[in-house]
């Protein structure tokens, strides 16, 4: 179980400062936004950062872990929305309306970076080049979104789980991770349902990759064998490695 890395490692010194810190910033002005940074709060597993319709006070950034981002409708189901990896920033689509529109909880032991709104806010006013990073972080998570909707509508489950693997293959190598061997924090339940699929069908899917040379997977720990076959099935035209 992963561990929140020492609560006295500043942004400077962060490895994830390449993902959620602008590199245009100087040093001054990265220490400038050091300075409002809580960071290092420990969440445990199944526990939330913030729950929907709590008072929006804060972004936030995860440090170590996962967190997962869900709602619940009105006959008490659960509907993931998203999941954060290490320097991806979360709780942006509560600031139209001053409260958290989801909750969010660790899918396992985390740390999180807090970033009080406000403080942010001041910031951004003074510092040109933090005011575009949020931009661009907003943009990208509309553009995320509309993906998302284009996925479910289209693609089948083989293509819909293909697409997801990939997009969680590129994040782990924006934090210059191995993009083919990595850890799935997620269940296979929270895939599906993030995913619009049965967790019976996920399982198959996940099955007939592996049988197919594609996947290698044991229980968590997942290898891509063939990224370019994964793209192929995924149709992602952006992706180096399709054959």
């Amino acid at each position: 179980m992963n561990k929140p890395q020492n609560h006295t490692v500043t942004c400077h010194a962060c490895s994830l400062n390449v993902i959620c810190v602008p590199q245009s910033l100087t040093p001054e002005e990265i220490d400038l936004v050091d300075s409002k940074v809580q960071r290092g709060r420990a969440v445990q597993r199944n526990k939330h950062v913030f729950e929907d319709g709590q008072q929006f006070t804060s972004l936030y950034a995860v440090r170590s872990g996962a967190i997962k981002a869900y709602s619940v409708d009105q006959n008490g189901e659960e509907q993931v929305i998203g999941f954060y990896l290490p320097g991806e920033l979360f709780g942006l689509d509560a600031i139209h309306n001053d409260a958290y529109v989801c909750s969010a909880k660790a899918l396992e032991t985390s740390a999180v970076c807090e970033l009080p709104y406000a403080q942010v806010t001041e910031l951004s006013a003074k510092i040109h080049n933090l005011q575009a990073h949020m931009y661009k972080t907003l943009s990208k998570e509309i553009n995320t979104d509309q993906q998302f909707h284009r996925l479910l509508s289209k693609k089948t489950a083989e293509e819909r789980i293909s697409t997801f693997l990939q997009n969680l293959s590129e994040r782990y190598q924006r934090r210059k991770l191995s993009p083919t061997s990595f850890r799935l924090p997620m269940s296979r339940t929270d895939i599906g349902n993030y995913l619009g699929l049965a967790v019976e069908t996920v399982s198959r899917v996940f099955t007939r990759l592996q049988q197919n040379g594609i996947l290698k997977v044991d229980g968590k720990e997942l290898q891509i064998l063939d990224l370019g076959k994964l793209c192929d099935i995924a149709h992602s035209e952006g992706c180096e490695f399709r054959s």
